[in-house]
């Protein structure tokens, strides 16, 4: 291995990973441990921060062994989770509570008095975000008012999200997020250069316990020495979902690409003005580059691949994710079943978090065939919903280039083409949120002269071409409709 190499860390939900890639973006080594979750009560859903830094410490030392040497690393670039919140001490680097994860819904309470007090409408207009546990604000104050450690911990207490406890570790102390990063905090303004000060006060989050706000490509310093036998600079940070809509290439309206991972998000960029939703979807900042942004509407669907883990792990129904694929081509439909995979409440456009999972439609004939169809069927059905917002607030898909694992499966990709009636693309390497991090990171470094230069490298697509009746769509909808209306009905 000759060429200086870009080492991304990725740092997923239930999964940590390093990757090497060459300068102009083909990867070529990989290392993985996976991430224990914890579910103390319903709802629920933490981590350990410091398993989180070490397992991926040990990752990316794997990877600098493979590159040679750290001298052969030309920059890294990291990619993280987004919303999940670290709290830890300033003088001893060690976290004071476990990390509170994207999915949890312990907040709820608190943002529905927020909602009931009338808060919604502003925090809406200055962050592009509507009021949910999903996001970070809610989960710093819970963290306050119910760890002693973090109450207690006065000028010493840091908050931040995953890439900014990564960073502090591997650099000794430097204290940062990225733009991307911190628009999903609810404390934010999309036009903000800095921390909202009405926001911080509204939350009740003390700015002094939150990072400074970066471009996602620069100069951010160093690693310690002793971390991966040498100095490595830091060139690249981004949330996940932006990282993988940089490593699509989509950066022009009409184009929107999905993230099929424990859930699914969709981004399409609009341009350098921040948006505004009327149809509950989120404005979010897709990059920020020499302190200029671009913007992106998002639909966050909470549960997608963490469905099908539920169908293994849960219910017994397959012994692996890869078998869904052809259990679903085994049968010519569902049989009647329609399922709603409201696993952890729904997301966008919906934003229901009191919402509960369904399967309707049961009868004798029934087999677990019918049931992995409805579940895969379900992806699509929900992302259909998020086209419509999409269109209604004046940005169409054109397009839409799935990655994450589920794309992998060439039944869901063509059930996407078909539901959506749109061409779906997936490139060759679904790891486009590792790709994208690799790209800011080779931006950062000087190796590209802007992001454009950067997508211009970018390999081929496998395409998949709408291919279903229409009546057999309207139906699949309109029982989708009908369940989503039942299920509403069901609850008080």
């Amino acid at each position: 291995m000759n060429e200086a190499m870009l080492l991304v860390l990725d740092e997923g939900t239930t999964s940590t990973r390093a990757m090497l890639y060459t300068p102009d973006g083909v990867r070529v080594g990989m290392a993985q441990r996976d991430l224990t979750q914890y579910y103390p009560r319903p709802g629920w859903v933490e981590q350990d921060a410091t398993e989180i830094w070490e397992r991926t410490l040990a990752c990316a030392q794997e990877m600098v062994a493979q590159a040679g040497s750290a001298d052969r690393i030309l920059a890294i670039g990291i990619t993280n989770q987004r919303e999940t919140v670290v709290a830890w001490d300033r003088r001893s680097g060690r976290p004071l509570a476990r990390a509170i994860v994207w999915q949890d819904r312990r907040t709820a309470d608190q943002c529905q008095a927020l909602r009931d007090a009338g808060h919604e409408p502003l925090i809406q207009a200055r962050t592009g975000l509507v009021i949910d546990p999903y996001f970070s604000a809610t989960k710093m104050r819970w963290l306050i008012d119910h760890e002693p450690a973090v109450a207690q911990a006065g000028d010493a207490l840091a908050l931040g999200t995953v890439e900014s406890w990564l960073v502090w570790k591997l650099t000794g102390g430097l204290h940062i997020s990225d733009a991307s990063n911190a628009s999903r905090t609810q404390l934010l303004a999309l036009d903000g250069a800095g921390w909202d000060a009405d926001l911080c006060a509204l939350f009740d989050i003390p700015p002094a316990a939150l990072p400074a706000i970066v471009d996602n490509a620069g100069d951010f310093g160093a690693t310690c020495p002793d971390l991966l036998g040498g100095s490595i600079p830091i060139c690249g940070l981004a949330g996940d979902q932006q990282a993988a809509t940089i490593g699509q290439g989509c950066l022009v309206p009409g184009q929107a690409k999905a993230t099929l991972g424990t859930g699914a998000f969709i981004l399409a960029p609009v341009g350098d003005a921040p948006p505004r939703s009327d149809h509950r979807l989120l404005g979010t900042i897709l990059c920020q580059l020499d302190g200029r942004r671009r913007y992106a509407l998002e639909g966050s669907i909470f549960v997608a691949g963490s469905l099908v883990k539920w169908l293994r792990d849960a219910l017994g129904l397959v012994g692996s994710a890869q078998e869904t694929e052809a259990l679903a081509r085994s049968v010519p439909d569902s049989g009647g079943v329609s399922l709603l995979p409201a696993l952890s409440g729904l997301g966008a456009p919906h934003w229901r978090p009191e919402a509960r999972g369904v399967i309707a439609g049961l009868t004798q004939g029934t087999t677990r065939a019918h049931i992995v169809r409805a579940a895969l069927e379900s992806i699509a059905h929900q992302v259909h919903d998020l086209a419509g917002a999409f269109a209604a607030d004046g940005a169409p898909w054109t397009s839409l280039r799935l990655d994450g694992g589920m794309s992998a499966n060439d039944w869901i990709a063509q059930d996407m083409a078909d539901m959506l009636d749109i061409a779906v693309e997936r490139p060759a390497d679904v790891e486009t949120t590792a790709r994208g991090a690799a790209m800011l990171a080779a931006l950062g470094a000087g190796l590209h002269g802007s992001i454009e230069a950067a997508v211009a490298q970018l390999p081929g697509r496998q395409r998949f071409a709408p291919a279903m009746d229409a009546p057999v769509r309207a139906d699949r909808l309109k029982a989708w409709g009908a369940l989503l209306a039942a299920s509403e009905r069901a609850l008080p």
